[in-house]
């Protein structure tokens, strides 16, 4: 007999169900070909599993211990490591998507899609709490799938090493309640073996059964057992779903038991033994000797498969958006009973050929030591299994976090932030914080003054302190101060980037600097004021001409004009308007007064460069008219002059070395102080303007009220 000689690292993977354990060790031979070195099949002997729920652990315990002793004697080797696959059976799933912005767009690191990921995960974590009321317990991600990765809002297949500001990710994660987990992890404890690598029964089976390069094809797989009939599907490249519905092959031996009056072990020994006899003999439970024929029980328990495959339909469309997808296979042991393949293809308006079992041909890759076995569709999920733990590694452990010891799945990437989450301590507590945010109205626009950002949590590693995304493994030390709050946001008036601190009016020809005016809720406030949360600021870009003559500490009296028209306490000043303010308060003439006295030109030529009080012949200095001449004679000497159009009308401005809009109404009457319209158009050679916009000879103005 040849001795056969086996790699030191193989993988055992065990396919816990609900009506039997298989236990199969193989190896990777090369990239592609599985070799499995030997198979152990045991079928429990009471019901200590329902719906792939274990019900009884040391009967379950006691039944892989069968299965490890027997595959350790085929291999003369002690087996200690285990991979294990669990049923859908109260699976829940979540499709999230999340986004992670680049500080600066640069090259996209495995780290940064491995955050990305992970964000998608807590979001998925998010979510499934909203959705479950407090006394479902707690569910751990025992795995998730990538349907769809972006870059920049643009999908993409693959983000790694390409270079963008934003990348998102939609994917799809599953859950299980901790007692499915617990339950399992109990029994294989039990049994002297320690869990390397978990995953879920679908996707074990879809693996094996629909490759990646068909996975493009809207396809379902169902994997049909003895509790549970588990859905997978694919779309695009990616898994886009997985469901279950709590019925199978344990369905069809239970009504056998009811027609036929026998006990569990025989009506499954009579479902089984039709797929090879004709005739089936049996004893029922009153020690009658009885034959039933093949079509006989496939009659009894075609009502059966129609209630099955209806449900399997519906949960298919379900999952897939409202419609069929575009082919189904089968695989286990509950989808081998003909009519089942065909009843499901009725159900789902496939053509036969497009609903199809899952076997010999998905397993081509697949070479068996013990020559006996056969390539079946119920050995696509133990092989799953198997396999799965070359494509990852997954766990739990038991790491220390500020005193108390938790759980992890062990997805091979766990860091800080996955125990942190798992305690529950707040994502907002591990980032830095900002201090209250400060958000007022600045002239009816939202604004927002940010706090200043507060320190990290400190996180202390086994005694070395690291970042949040430092890697954990099993029974590390963790603990985690949570971050600080920095300081509240706070911005004065004279911060404000739009805040110019003065404003001009020319006063008698004079320049005068005034402070400008902040209105914070309606009240006059300075530009050392504190602004507080929930102000209404508006910045004066005008005095009133009260506001100007108190600041230059003058009192109101007739004669005042702004540009040369009439002026109340209550008008507004704007930034370059003239104001004419008399010296005397005998002085009652006005200026328009003056206009009616003399003719168009003589008025024109008097308003150029005039700085006298327009009453009486006084000059602003006081001088004698006699001396008015001798002034304007120096100015026009010491300045220049323009001619322009204002509406077609020719207008001569002296006086100056230059020239802009403003002056224009020194020498051209336009009543500003009544609004004739809803706002002052002002053009220069056709384009639009404003006062300080300059002047040069031949421009041609346009100035008027828009209705």
């Amino acid at each position: 007999m040849d001795v056969i000689t086996y790699p030191e690292n193989m993988v055992f993977g065990l396919d816990i169900g609900t009506r039997s354990i298989v236990g199969t060790v193989g190896y990777k031979q090369n990239e592609h070909d599985f070799i499995i070195a030997s198979q152990s099949v045991r079928y429990h002997e009471t019901r200590a599993m329902l719906d792939g729920q274990i019900h009884d652990i040391n009967k379950v315990a006691e039944t892989i211990r069968e299965v490890k002793r027997d595959l350790e004697k085929q291999l003369g080797r002690k087996l200690k490591e285990v991979c294990i696959a669990a049923a859908g059976r109260v699976l829940k799933t979540v499709t999230v998507k999340a986004e992670y912005n680049l500080i600066n767009e640069g090259i996209i690191s495995e780290e940064h899609i491995r955050t990305l990921e992970l964000n998608g995960v807590e979001k998925a974590y998010e979510e499934l709490r909203k959705e479950m009321n407090s006394e479902e317990g707690n569910f751990y991600c025992v795995g998730y799938s990538v349907v769809r990765y972006y870059l920049n809002d643009y999908v993409m297949t693959n983000l790694e090493d390409h270079k963008g500001n934003k990348i998102g990710v939609e994917l799809l994660a599953t859950f299980l309640p901790e007692e499915v987990i617990e339950g399992l992890y109990a029994a294989v404890e039990k049994a002297g073996l320690e869990v390397v690598n978990l995953t879920l029964e679908p996707i074990a089976a879809i693996n094996v059964a629909i490759p990646e390069k068909f996975r493009l094809l809207n396809i379902a797989l169902i994997d049909v057992g003895a509790g549970t009939s588990d859905i997978c599907i694919t779309k695009d490249g990616s898994i886009i779903a997985y469901g279950m519905i709590p019925k199978a092959g344990d369905a069809l031996t239970n009504t056998l038991m009811q027609r036929y009056l026998v006990d569990f072990k025989t009506a499954e020994s009579m479902k089984t033994s039709v797929l090879k006899k004709k005739t089936v003999s049996y004893k029922d439970i009153m020690g009658l000797s009885n034959k039933v024929t093949r079509e006989e029980i496939y009659e009894a328990i075609s009502v059966e498969i129609d209630q099955i495959t209806a449900q399997i339909a519906e949960q298919i469309l379900y999952l897939n958006g409202g419609k069929s997808v575009s082919a189904v296979f089968v695989v286990g042991g509950g989808g081998k009973l003909p009519y089942f393949v065909e009843a499901l293809s009725s159900k789902l308006n496939l053509p036969k050929e497009r609903v199809a079992l899952r076997g010999e041909e998905v397993l081509n890759m697949v070479q068996f030591l013990q020559k006996e076995i056969k390539k079946d569709p119920l050995l696509v999920t133990p092989i799953g299994i198997c396999l799965n733990y070359y494509e990852n590694r997954n766990n739990f452990i038991y790491v220390m976090v500020n005193g108390e010891r938790i759980k992890l799945y062990d997805n091979t990437h766990l860091t800080i932030v996955d125990a942190a989450l798992t305690i529950g301590f707040p994502n907002e507590l591990l980032f830095p914080r900002r201090g209250r945010a400060l958000h007022y109205t600045l002239n009816g626009s939202e604004r927002l003054a940010r706090g200043e950002a507060g320190e990290g949590a400190i996180i202390i590693l086994n005694g070395k302190q690291v970042s949040l995304n430092a890697s954990i493994t099993q029974n590390d030390i963790i603990q985690i101060t949570e971050s600080t709050a920095g300081a509240d946001a706070t911005l004065m008036v004279a911060k404000l980037p739009e805040y110019k601190s003065t404003i001009t009016f020319a006063v008698n020809h004079k320049e005068v600097l005034c402070p400008k005016y902040v209105l914070a809720n309606g009240i006059l406030v300075s530009d050392t004021y504190q602004i507080k949360d929930g102000d209404r600021l508006e910045l004066l870009n005008h005095y009133t001409l009260e506001q100007l003559l108190e600041f230059m500490d003058l009192p109101y009296r007739k004669g005042i004009t702004i540009n040369h028209q009439s002026a109340k306490p209550q008008d507004r000043v704007y930034e370059n308007f003239t104001i004419y303010y008399p010296l005397h308060e005998d002085i009652t003439t006005s200026y328009e007064e003056v206009a009616a006295m003399v003719s168009e030109e003589e008025f024109k030529e008097y308003s150029i460069g005039e700085d006298a009080l327009l009453e009486e012949g006084f000059l602003e200095d006081g001088s004698s008219p006699a001396h008015k001449e001798e002034v304007d004679d120096k100015k026009v000497e010491k300045g220049s002059e323009i001619t322009v159009y204002v509406n077609g009308t020719l207008i001569t401005l002296k006086g100056k070395d230059k020239f802009i809009l403003v002056d224009i109404l020194d020498v051209y009457p336009f009543d500003l102080t009544i609004a004739r319209g809803s706002r002052v158009v002002l053009k220069i050679n056709g384009n639009e303007a404003d006062f300080t916009n300059p002047l040069n000879t031949q421009d041609v103005i346009e100035m008027y009220w828009e209705k």
